[in-house]
């Protein structure tokens, strides 16, 4: 993941609110003026309190949130400080008490409405999106479309959580498997899905009885004010606490503090590997539960029978979209030696059409990278293909003639085992590589540490089978003639290895946000122990 685009504004306070001196009101450009329509629908001014509880609040530093396609900035949100997240996990606690008391298709009745009032703010919210995080407007519509989606999900699944009888081995005995709330879940996700991820987290979390906190990244803080709004109106408008949907925004003092706290049972984080991986020990610490959505390294194979057209459609959507900042980003392409100069041939002629610039503009297919650390780490990736014997053929510059942080999508040809390929850049960096043996790219698609998502392109049923086996792929998605990105809600989303082995959205991930319990009903007044054991 990049590092944070977004300005701490250290805040001149008038009563309980701050402002950053005179950056009161809009900009008066033609962009500025599309920010001021977008904000104003979704009920959002220059300046916005980031803290919900069921009021709202916040006493923590302004952030400027800019817009990474021209450097403007498109609003402020006061952020949380150490006590407003005291105060929110207080309320957040009293609030999940009640709702695990609600019958579950009460709670979808809810999550139904949410959806709706989603589906209203459908073409402002994904604005907002592209706006703020940087992906072009299709792919912003579509991830509010993708939290609509796990809605309708969710409501579906409030009548059909259910436990198992399990056959006892005494004699007028029933032993059954139940599922309840676990009380608060923390959420804190990362800029490129700053509806999504939470959208996930959150739909599967109510219907299942929780509250949730919710911390997004800051740089993407205008986006989580606005989904707040939404989701807290609908729980006003059934006389519900607010502080079932809570927000907390806040940088990294945040997370970490919503890491540590035992108030919160679950912990979801999505971001890097190295962040995720501290995050983890601090909830295990406390034996607390966690989900972990971390980096990908993700790769397609394309063997020599594939369908070639539909395989280089699928390989620039995965390597260029949202301008290669999906956790599920193809960034390795394995080429059989067949059909590969055949498939560069058509993939660079292929890359040459995107068209790059400002995301909300029609025909764009790759908008500009979240921050300039995210160019710098870009360039890096381009002098490390250099310096460790790859090539670039196709790309490898930053378009510093353009306002915002746009480059060129890249694609490279290096070794496998190359240090800068068992690297995720986030960026639109594919490295592709010959083989021969599918043994060996099978091989190769698994010895780097991320285990998130994999595809192969391939006729052959032998060969799709053997991929999906337990000599295949061994990541948590595993695809076959579509790409390595753009999963669907039903399907349980995570990855292995240094993915960390989370899973939310769709199949079972629902038993995350609920804990087990085996209950054994003794209706015999007799007291038969089990295993046959006498105590007398």
């Amino acid at each position: 993941m990049a590092t944070i685009a977004s300005r701490t504004v250290r805040p001149l306070r008038v009563g309980s609110r701050a402002f950053n001196g005179g950056r009161a009101g809009f900009s008066t450009t033609p962009a500025g003026r599309t920010t001021s329509v977008t904000l104003k629908a979704l009920g959002l001014d220059s300046y916005n309190l980031g803290v919900y509880n069921g009021k709202w609040g916040g006493n923590g530093d302004v952030v400027e949130t800019v817009n990474p396609a021209t450097g403007e900035v498109l609003g402020a949100v006061q952020q949380a400080n150490a006590k407003d997240l005291d105060d929110t996990l207080a309320q957040a606690q009293t609030a999940a008490r009640m709702w695990r008391e609600v019958p579950a298709p009460k709670r979808g009745e809810v999550v139904r409405q949410m959806r709706n009032a989603l589906f209203e703010k459908i073409e402002p919210l994904g604005k907002l999106v592209a706006l703020e995080m940087g992906k072009i407007l299709p792919e912003g519509i579509g991830e509010v479309q993708e939290y609509i989606d796990i809605a309708d999900y969710a409501v579906g699944l409030s009548r059909m959580i259910n436990g198992k009888v399990i056959p006892s081995e005494r004699p007028g005995h029933s032993m059954m498997e139940v599922w309840n709330p676990l009380g608060v879940v923390g959420v804190v996700s990362a800029f490129n899905f700053p509806v999504a991820v939470y959208g996930w987290n959150s739909a599967i979390s109510l219907v299942c009885g929780n509250a949730v906190v919710w911390k997004g990244a800051p740089s993407t803080s205008l986006t989580s004010v606005a989904v707040t709004k939404i989701l807290a109106q609908v729980l006003e408008s059934n006389g519900l606490p607010g502080a079932l949907c809570s927000l907390a925004a806040g940088g990294a003092d945040i997370g970490q503090a919503i890491a540590h706290d035992n108030r919160v049972d679950l912990v979801s984080f999505t971001g890097s590997t190295p962040v995720g991986r501290k995050v983890a020990l601090s909830v295990q610490e406390r034996f607390g539960k966690s989900i972990m959505e971390l980096g990908g390294n993700n790769a397609i194979i394309v063997h020599s029978d594939a369908d070639i057209d539909l395989a280089v459609r699928s390989v620039l959507f995965a390597a260029v979209g949202t301008a290669g900042q999906r956790c599920t980003t193809t960034r390795r392409l394995f080429l059989h030696e067949e059909i590969h100069d055949t498939f560069i041939d058509r993939l660079v002629k292929a890359y040459g059409q995107i068209k790059i610039g400002n995301p909300l503009e029609q025909g764009i297919l790759c908008g500009p990278l979240h921050t300039r650390a995210a160019v710098q780490a870009f360039e890096q990736g381009i002098e490390d293909v250099k310096a460790q014997g790859g090539t670039i053929l196709y790309g490898g510059n930053a378009l510093r003639n353009l306002p915002g942080n746009f480059v060129e999508p890249t694609i490279t040809s290096i070794a496998h085992d190359a240090p800068v390929v068992h690297r995720e850049i986030f960026a639109p960096i594919l490295h592709t590589i010959k083989f021969s043996n599918i043994n060996d790219a099978v091989e190769w698609n698994n010895e780097v540490g991320q285990g998130l998502s994999s595809s192969l392109f391939t006729t052959s049923p032998e060969r799709m089978f053997n991929w999906i086996g337990p000599s295949g792929s061994d990541c948590g998605i595993v695809n076959v003639n579509i790409p390595t990105n753009g999963a669907e809600i039903g399907g349980a989303f995570g990855g292995e290895k240094e993915t960390g082995g989370g899973r939310e959205s769709g199949s079972d991930a629902w038993q995350q946000y609920m804990r087990r319990q085996t209950c054994t009903i003794n209706y015999s007044g007799m007291l038969p122990l089990a295993q046959g054991i006498k105590f007398e």
